[in-house]
């Protein structure tokens, strides 16, 4: 059996960070992820994904991640039925996050109060930034004809 998910979107909401009554740290926040395909005469679509994440993941996501900034996340898709205030039988579907990854750069932080930012005028990633390096940082590796391979 295979259950696997990979997920690359922006959050909808800053993620707040909860415990249970055990103290394990858990944090439930939706993912707004863009539809790889546009209808013609229509803007693109985005799906809203809820996610799950415990303990020292859950903390990483609190402590790093706010509203609207790119994330990409690796799970698998869980479902649960509940009982709603209305006593109606309810199903919910939802990623539970084995792995959250920064999926965009890190912003300058004497450009801006923000430590992460998104590009909206360009699609491309940025440029690195290469910051002093001369040729003499290198040395030259022997040539040797006796390659085990």
């Amino acid at each position: 059996m295979l259950n696997a998910a990979i997920l690359m979107g922006r959050l909808v909401a800053d993620p707040e960070l909860r415990h249970t009554s055990n103290d394990i740290s858990v944090t439930s926040f939706t993912v707004a992820v863009d539809r790889s395909y546009v209808k013609s005469g229509t803007d693109r679509q985005a799906d809203f994904i809820d996610v799950v994440a415990w303990r020292s993941t859950a903390e990483f996501v609190c402590k790093y991640f706010r509203k609207g900034q790119l994330i990409a996340i690796q799970g698998s898709i869980q479902t649960r039925t509940y009982v709603d205030k209305d006593n109606n039988k309810r199903k919910a579907v939802e990623v539970v996050a084995d792995s959250v990854h920064f999926a965009e750069p890190k912003r300058d932080s004497a450009a801006s109060g923000s430590t992460y930012h998104s590009r909206p005028d360009s699609m491309e990633p940025a440029a690195p930034a290469y910051s002093n390096g001369s040729v003499g940082d290198f040395e030259e590796i022997p040539s040797d004809d006796d390659l085990p391979f």
